[in-house]
């Protein structure tokens, strides 16, 4: 039987402890393949950020708080793995997680996305399922889910 080694690996990030084990998953499959590793958070915009009533505020005000927030995630995952020995990149996202996530795994010719199973929003969960579970039924990207 062939030996089935990833020479790219996706690690999803929203900075939740079932996140960061990911991560740490996907850090250690990295390192003992020799893989490329990508740690990507998405950001949902919030709906009608614009507001209900008058003017929508500038671009750059979402925008400032959502990288500002995309970067307090990566920072908390590549502080709370050990990626010693590991080729790493953090990338920012922005939009719906799941869709986002398959397509820069198709993008970048993943081998492995890896995922929590559960995130950071309960709301989200009981309101459209989890990430992970929307990512399992759309990737063309294998997926691992770690509990």
């Amino acid at each position: 039987m062939e030996h089935w080694s990833p020479n790219v690996i996706v690690a999803a990030t929203d900075g939740s402890d079932q996140s960061l084990r990911a991560a740490n998953v996907a850090a250690s499959l990295a390192r003992s393949n020799d893989a490329q590793l990508f740690i990507v958070t998405v950001v949902r915009p919030p709906e009608g950020w614009w507001g209900i009533v008058g003017a929508p505020p500038p671009a750059e005000s979402l925008g400032n708080a959502l990288t500002d927030a995309q970067r307090v995630v990566l920072e908390k995952t590549v502080e709370g793995i050990d990626l010693s020995g590991v080729r790493y990149e953090t990338v920012e996202e922005v939009g719906d997680p799941a869709n986002q996530l398959a397509n820069f795994a198709d993008t970048n010719n993943a081998d492995l996305l890896v995922i929590g199973q559960r995130g950071a929003g309960l709301v989200e969960r009981i309101m459209v399922g989890s990430v992970a579970d929307r990512l399992v039924h759309i990737s063309k990207t294998p997926v691992l889910v770690v509990p």
